[in-house]
């Protein structure tokens, strides 16, 4: 029977853990104490907790008293195997291996094989009776070594065992004999002393030291890097877990495999899984060798293998989850090595997840539980097959889930053209501004050498369902000559790629793409969650055709139709006939032309969304979005002016831009701030709205409009705006309630929210600006600039940004909506910002009071599963 183990434990025996203690132990050390619970055949050995590790990063130095505990334990384990660490005639070899409390596979070290040298060798060749065997063992332990303890580079040690087996002809490792191996390790002897540096011979020291390395990959860039896209702690820290180890290079009856109880891939209730015959694990997991399978392995090894099977099913049935096995068969006798929660495709994990509920296995919480709600935005992108054979010619950050294919084009004006004359596009820039906002449109997929995943091409590529790369560190673009560089490979327009937007990874070429489709198992899914969750999910859309996708995917209305997006492409030109006209005349004149466009644009959102709110925002954009490049009309006086043509009007052009230039435009004449400056255009949306309205209520419709004003920061300018909508509602004759409320995006709104409620109807939280106010900067800025480093180092903890900043941003929005609800009782709350979409912030909301979160079509159901999530984990929390 295991033991509670002690928070501050150092050390931990496998047989002596608590398997439930995974803070401590890790999920590795967890899983491995639970095997053992089971008496499974699983190698003995301790493990050196997240404790030590995270003493060991405090001070820098291991805490007093471990290594005597080593030692100790070092004792205990020769006593359960009866063989010796570092000595004879039965040699014990240890493996060190890392064990965080999350999964991070792949990202932190492991060594093998320690405990020999150039004596052990020969008593763990005659021990086995094959000194193949020991050369083997020995010249591994000093590649892991040397690169994980040492930190050496791999390249010397690889390119010497390539050329072994060149010269003998090989064709892999297992083809070398003893005398090639021996020589070999001589090889290697010679590469770790040409770079200064030494194994040491002595047994005790290699674990000291391999344990110390595994504690210091915590905090290698990959780590670091992988923990900051999955939002795991800094803090956590790693297990180290010393194991004997068993050897599936050990003669023709031995071997070593990964299986899973279910296809990680499609979810199918089906072991799966690849096996080496005269392998160690490493071969398996760096593909060296290729793999044969679990099929192979009952041809190989019939009754392993049905006592494999037998073990699969029962870890899957005593841990209620599908597990991830690595295994070893060394002379016939089959060992665990490690289990844990495997790693699945979003549609297998949906699958796994109610297919379990069916079996009775877990309950359908569980279920929605059990499923990543970031995830499921892969559901709805089409994707590359599971396995491709092909290289990446550049890897960035997989900023929108996905995949697409198409011509690459380095212009937004030549991507329209581009898929006006049927081509697949793929727009690839340093990074996107608002002002290419057409070009990404008419692409089927977006890469960027810049930004991140919240920079301008990741939200809006997210908005429009499209696959976006962003940061893709070795492109360099050059947009005057239209190509890019991938070191020595040359980019053109035209040159046709792939991207994968949940990978991260870009192709050459048109690789084949797997189209999306809805499963019944994600609608039972869903559904669940329905029932559970208690926030409503509603949609940021601003086409009739991105609002029909939301509903489809189960949006309950729109939290944010965004018009300044409805004004980019051919009708800017238009909006900036109403900003620079002249005299009444000619403002009216553009005005009316746009008027009858956006009746279009509310009508096919309100057409969409029947019966469900639909919350349109007047224009917001900085005003420099909407108008003409004053250096490019200067450029293009100058060519006038060469060619004898007049250049007056251009001249007039200039000078009305030149006065409406800012500083800071995104402090700037924005907003309300433009409508009442401009209140023309505000007076003109509203009018289409209701106008929108009419004509839904003629066909029999039943359209439930909102009207949404951004950027207001005191109270008198949502009166004057809500009054001006009132008279266009009521000289419409419209006999529908039609609700006018603001967007809270500045921290002042936040802070007098309750006299700003007394006037609206209801408050949508622009988590974006509110974010970039409080913190003083500028989102597309920080993100190319130093946000990286504040977080890899740790000054902030989390990309505000991503999830919202609880201290900070948090803290307003708590404020806003408990003073908004406490002077207008019926305030309506949501969040209409990117963070709409994202878990933990969806959580807050519900934490807050929130009514409805909006979010990105692709990201609807991540909403719907989140909400449910969070509703559970609160009442389980509280009862």
């Amino acid at each position: 029977m295991s033991e509670p183990a002690v928070a501050t434990a150092l050390l931990v025996d496998f047989d002596k853990a608590d398997p439930a203690d995974k803070s401590l132990l890790g999920g590795k050390g967890a899983g491995l104490a639970h095997m053992i619970s089971m008496e499974l055949d699983v190698p003995p050995g301790f493990t050196v907790t997240t404790h030590a590790c995270r003493e060991f990063m405090r001070t820098g130095d291991v805490p007093e008293d471990l290594w005597d505990q080593v030692a100790e334990g070092i004792r205990r384990l020769e006593d359960k195997v009866d063989r010796t660490y570092g000595g004879g005639p039965a040699p014990l070899l240890l493996s060190v291996r890392s064990g965080a409390i999350m999964s991070m596979p792949g990202m932190m070290d492991t060594v093998l094989n320690l405990g020999i040298n150039n004596d052990l060798v020969k008593v763990v060749a005659d021990w086995a009776d094959d000194e193949h065997f020991a050369f083997d063992a020995y010249r591994r332990l000093m590649q892991m070594y040397s690169n994980v303890v040492l930190g050496l580079e791999m390249h010397p040690f690889e390119r010497a065992l390539a050329q072994a087996k060149a010269d003998t002809g090989a064709k892999d490792d297992t083809e070398l004999t003893a005398t090639d191996l021996r020589t070999l390790v001589s090889v290697y002897e010679g590469i770790i002393r040409g770079q200064g540096a030494k194994i040491p011979e002595d047994p005790v020291e290699q674990l000291r030291s391999s344990i110390a390395a595994v504690f210091r990959s915590w905090n290698t860039p990959r780590a670091k890097t992988y923990r900051r896209i999955n939002r795991i702690p800094d803090d956590l820290g790693t297990a180290a877990n010393v194991q004997a180890m068993v050897f599936g290079d050990l003669g023709p009856t031995s071997g070593t495999g990964v299986c899973f109880t279910r296809d990680p891939s499609t979810g199918e209730n089906a072991p799966f899984g690849d096996y080496l015959p005269q392998a160690q694990g490493e071969d398996v997991v760096a593909g060296i060798r290729n793999t044969l399978t679990l099929d192979d392995l009952a041809r190989l090894h019939p009754e392993r293998h049905v006592e494999l099977l037998a073990t699969m099913d029962r870890l899957e049935k005593s841990t209620h989850d599908m597990a991830d096995i690595e295994f070893t068969i060394e002379r016939d006798r089959l060992w665990i090595l490690q289990t844990r929660a495997g790693k699945r495709t979003a549609a297998a994990a949906v699958r796994i997840a109610t297919d379990m509920v069916d079996e009775g296995l877990i309950s359908a919480e569980d279920a929605v539980l059990r499923v990543d709600p970031s995830q499921l935005e892969q559901l709805e992108r089409p994707r590359l097959a599971n396995r491709i054979d092909a290289t990446p010619i550049v890897i960035g950050i997989g900023a929108s889930p996905g995949a697409a294919q198409g011509a690459v084009s380095f212009d937004a004006d030549r991507a329209v053209a581009m898929a006006a004359e049927g081509q697949d596009v793929i727009l690839v820039s340093a990074e996107t501004t608002p002002d290419d906002i057409h070009g990404m449109h008419a692409s089927r997929g977006i890469l960027t050498s810049q930004g991140g995943k919240t920079s301008h091409a990741a939200v809006v590529a997210r908005g429009m369902g499209k696959p976006a790369v962003t940061a893709a560190a070795g492109l360099s673009v050059d947009e005057e000559t239209a190509t890019g560089h991938v070191g020595s490979l040359v980019i053109r327009e035209g040159d046709e790629i792939t991207i994968d937007g949940t990978t991260g990874r870009v192709y050459s070429g048109m690789l084949a793409l797997i189209e999306p489709q809805q499963t019944p198992e994600l609608e039972r899914l869903l559904t669940w969650a329905d029932e559970i969750r208690q926030i409503g999910v509603r949609a940021n859309a601003d086409t009739g055709e991105d609002a029909a996708k939301a509903r489809a995917a189960g949006a309950e209305g729109i939290g944010l139709a965004r018009t300044e997006h409805m004004f980019m492409g051919e009708r800017l030109g238009i909006v900036q006939r109403v900003i620079l006209a002249d005299n009444d005349r000619e403002r009216t004149s553009a005005l009316r032309e746009l008027s009858a466009q956006q009746i279009d644009d509310f009508e096919d959102l309100l057409a969409a969304m029947d019966g469900l709110p639909v919350v349109v925002r007047l224009l917001d954009p900085p005003l420099h979005e909407f108008l003409p490049d004053r250096f490019e009309l200067q450029t293009e006086m100058v060519e006038l002016a060469r060619k004898g043509k007049p250049i007056e009007h251009l001249q007039h052009t200039a000078a009305r831009v030149a006065s409406y230039e800012e500083d800071n435009p995104m402090l700037g004449l924005r907003g309300v701030r433009l409508g009442l400056v401009v209140p023309e255009l505000y007076e003109m949306q509203a009018k289409a709205a209701v106008a929108a309205v009419m004509r839904r209520l003629g066909a029999g419709g039943d359209p439930r409009l909102e009207i949404m004003i951004p950027l207001v920061s005191a109270v008198e300018e949502l009166r004057r705006m809500r009054d001006m909508i009132h008279k266009v509602i009521d000289e419409s004759d419209c006999p529908l309630h039609i609700p006018v409320g603001t967007m809270i995006e500045l921290p002042r709104a936040a802070l007098t929210a309750g006299e700003i409620a007394k006037v609206a109807e209801f408050f949508s939280f622009g988590t974006n600006d509110l974010t970039q106010m409080t913190y003083g900067l500028s989102r597309d800025d920080a993100e190319g600039s130093f946000l990286g480093m504040y977080l890899e180092d740790g000054i902030l903890t989390s990309d505000p940004f991503q999830t919202i900043d609880l201290d900070g941003v948090g803290r307003l929005m708590r404020l806003a909506a408990e003073e908004g609800r406490a002077a207008n009782p019926d305030l309506q709350l949501g969040v209409c910002g990117e963070h709409g979409g994202d878990p933990a912030s969806i959580a807050f909301c519900r934490e807050i009071g929130l009514d409805y979160v909006s979010c990105s079509p692709p990201r609807v159901h991540v909403a719907r599963l989140a909400a449910a999530q969070a509703e559970i984990r609160r009442i389980r929390q509280s009862t």
